[in-house]
């Protein structure tokens, strides 16, 4: 049995780790050998004891202020080299994380134990100059209508290229996000000056940093001239439906969504204030706009940003998942319509199983709510 440290987070995580030169994950072992990852922070494997409850408390504070991973990372309990097991959706920035259900969760807690399979790696570059108003999501759900929502079962999906070593952090947490959504146990991003000084002040702890090895073997790499590539929107009951916006056509809404954890961080909060400000949404659209995490709120709060959506007309809401699951706060009528910055478009997925959503980066968003239908940011400007 192979064993790696794994830090326990009671309600955390993703998994994602560098190829090598086989083609799988780093840790030692054969690559089709399930691995039991045994806990060594708070806890230790088949002893069923808990040792640092304080630390566990601690994640148990931070997982409640808001979405996921998206107060966690922040928060900096999630590090590059680190592994993390979630109850829920994921991101991971060279950090391992997975998704677990809660059954798996509890005997994680109880054994200290889990077994994986040492997922291939299929390798995703970037390169080109993006066009205005392409941004991570945008990335991802071309990438993901290029291979399927399948296409990536249980894989890793390795981003790089000039494009992803040039895009902020928040674009990277959003793709990395939305790699669940081609049935990929995990989304990687080789960690960078960019990810250390998104690090800075927000870690008192070393941390290691992984990279796939150069002469890495992939189960496949393919290759995105994002020139090419257009705002995206992702049509139901899929997002694997992933079309241009110029190919969109006259779709009429009922409600925009801005926020989740895949497009609720203060990069696409201004953004989308960027595009309100001094306009007003159309009549019978309601915009609810959902920071990811009380820090965000505040910030947002103190840049100005809440004024901007109160005075196009906007509805704010408290940090939640809300709408994206179909729980409150803008679930859908049957035959209504939303355009929403969230990572899921299933039947039903937000409410009446007769209501469809359509996934779209945080400047579509906005601008289809001023234009009371799906349409360009390039419209309004």
């Amino acid at each position: 049995m192979f064993r790696y440290p794994l830090t326990l987070l009671s309600l955390i995580l993703f998994a994602g780790l560098p190829a090598n030169s086989s083609g799988a994950a780093e840790p030692e072992g054969p690559p089709s050998m399930p691995i039991a990852f045994s806990v060594k922070r708070y806890g230790a494997a088949g002893d069923g004891k808990v040792k640092d409850t304080g630390a566990i408390q601690r994640a148990i504070d931070t997982a409640s202020a808001g979405g996921g991973g998206t107060v966690i990372i922040p928060a900096g309990t999630y590090l590059t080299g680190t592994i993390f097991l979630k109850s829920k959706i994921t991101l991971q920035i060279a950090a391992g994380a997975t998704l677990l259900g809660s059954t798996d969760l509890a005997a994680v807690m109880l054994t200290g134990e889990l077994w994986f399979r040492v997922p291939e790696t299929i390798k995703f570059v970037y390169y080109g100059k993006l066009k205005r108003w392409v941004e991570g999501k945008d990335l991802i759900l071309s990438t993901i209508g290029d291979i399927g929502v399948d296409g990536a079962l249980y894989q890793a999906m390795e981003f790089g290229g000039e494009v992803i070593e040039q895009l902020p952090m928040a674009g990277r947490f959003t793709i990395c996000n939305m790699a669940v959504e081609a049935g990929a146990k995990s989304g990687i991003i080789a960690p960078d000056k960019i990810t250390g000084e998104y690090l800075q002040g927000r870690v008192d702890q070393p941390y290691e940093q992984l990279y796939s090895d150069n002469n890495a073997t992939y189960r496949e790499i393919k290759e995105y001239d994002v020139s090419r590539i257009e705002p995206q929107v992702a049509f139901p009951h899929l997002p694997e439906n992933a079309r241009g916006i110029s190919k969109v056509g006259d779709v009429p809404i009922d409600q925009v969504v801005i926020g989740s954890c895949t497009n609720g961080r203060l990069e696409d909060l201004r953004v989308a204030a960027g595009i309100l400000k001094g306009k007003r949404v159309s009549n019978g659209i309601r915009l609810i706009v959902i920071p990811a995490t009380p820090q965000i709120y505040q910030q947002a709060l103190k840049e100005g940003l809440f004024e901007v959506f109160l005075n196009a007309g906007a509805v704010i809401s408290p940090p939640t998942c809300g709408p994206c699951l179909g729980g409150h706060m803008g679930v859908l009528a049957k035959g209504e319509r939303a355009v929403a910055t969230t990572n899921r478009n299933f039947v039903g997925r937000m409410g009446h199983p007769e209501s469809e959503v359509y996934l779209a980066n945080p400047a579509v968003a906005a601008a289809s709510a001023v234009l009371g239908r799906i349409g360009s940011p390039e419209e309004i400007q």
